[in-house]
C-alpha cells in the first residue's frame, strides 16, 4: 500500500486494505501520531481522516466523502460500515465498538461549540462519545455526544440528544425509544441455533472446506493447528490465521449474515 496523501508519524495498514489515492489521512496540524487501519479493510475516495490518533478494525469500510476530524482519539472497532458523505467528529473523543453501521449522511458529534460565549452563549460542550458494539445508525442521523448501549439502533432521519438504552430502537426528532411498539432490533437465539444456523452457512459457501470449523466452546480448538480457522459462536470470535478461505468466509459472512471478531 502506498499513498502520498498520508501523513503520519506511526502508520499500521493491515493485510488486503485498500486505501484510495483521492484519501487524505494527517493530523490535526501535520503528521498525526498514529494511524492504525486493519486488515481487509477500505478507504474510500476522497475520505478525510484528520486525527492525531485513529484507528479501525479488520474488515471495515468507509466509504466515500466522509470525514473524520478532531483532536482526540478516535478508535473504531472491527466490521464497522460507514456509509457515503457521514461526518464522525472526534473533537471530545469518539470510541465505537465492534459491528457497527453509521448508515449515510449520518453525523457523529462529539462537541457542540460555536455562539460567543463571550456574549452569553450557553451552548458550549466536549465530552466523549461512546457507542457500543453492535449500534446500528441507519442513515441522515444526527448524533450528540451520548452513549449508546450495545445493539441500540436508530431508525433514518433521528436526531439522537440523549442516551441510548441497550438493544432499543428510537426514531424521530429529537429521538424516542419505538420498542413499545416495534420491538428491539436483536432478539435472543440459542447457542444451538446458531451453531446450525453457522454450519448451514459453511455448507451454502464450500461444502468441501477443511480450513474452516464453526465451533459452540473455545475448548474446542486445537491451538496446534494452523491450518483451521476456529468460528465460535458462543463469543462471536474466531482464530485469525489470515488464509485465503478464512478471508472468504468472513466477507460471505459480512455484512448481514454474522460478524465476528478476532480472538
Amino acid at each position: 500500500m502506498e499513498n502520498k496523501n498520508i501523513f503520519a508519524d506511526e502508520i499500521i495498514v493491515g493485510r488486503n486494505t485498500i486505501i484510495e489515492s483521492s484519501a487524505k489521512i494527517r493530523g490535526i496540524n501535520g503528521n498525526a501520531k498514529r494511524i492504525v487501519i486493519g486488515d481487509n479493510c477500505y478507504i474510500g475516495e476522497n475520505v478525510q481522516i484528520i486525527c492525531d490518533d485513529f484507528s479501525i478494525g479488520d474488515y471495515s469500510k468507509i466509504q466515500h466523502d466522509t470525514n473524520v476530524h478532531g483532536y482526540l482519539p478516535c478508535h473504531i472497532g472491527h466490521n464497522a460500515w460507514i456509509g457515503q458523505y457521514c461526518i464522525i467528529d472526534s473533537i471530545g473523543g469518539t470510541t465505537i465498538g465492534n459491528n457497527c453501521g453509521i448508515g449515510a449522511h449520518s453525523q457523529i458529534w462529539s462537541h457542540i461549540k460555536y455562539g460567543d460565549t463571550l456574549e452569553g452563549c450557553r451552548f458550549l460542550t466536549e465530552k466523549p462519545i461512546i457507542i457500543g458494539n453492535d449500534v446500528w445508525f441507519v442513515g441522515h442521523c444526527i448524533v450528540s455526544p451520548i452513549v449508546a448501549q450495545d445493539k441500540s439502533m436508530a431508525m433514518v432521519g433521528s436526531v439522537i440528544t440523549k442516551d441510548m438504552a441497550f438493544n432499543e430502537i428510537y426514531a424521530g426528532s429529537p429521538a424516542k425509544s419505538i420498542s413499545d411498539k416495534i420491538g428491539f432490533q436483536f432478539l435472543e437465539v440459542s447457542l444451538e441455533t446458531k451453531f446450525k444456523k453457522m454450519n448451514e452457512y459453511l455448507k451454502e459457501w464450500n461444502p468441501n472446506s477443511k480450513s474452516i470449523k464453526i465451533i459452540s466452546d473455545e475448548k474446542e480448538i486445537d491451538i496446534d493447528n494452523k491450518l483451521v480457522s476456529y468460528f465460535n459462536v458462543s463469543d462471536r470470535t474466531y482464530t485469525k490465521r489470515l488464509s485465503e478461505e478464512e478471508i472468504s468466509f468472513m466477507k460471505f459472512l459480512l455484512p448481514a449474515r454474522g460478524k465476528f471478531t478476532p480472538k
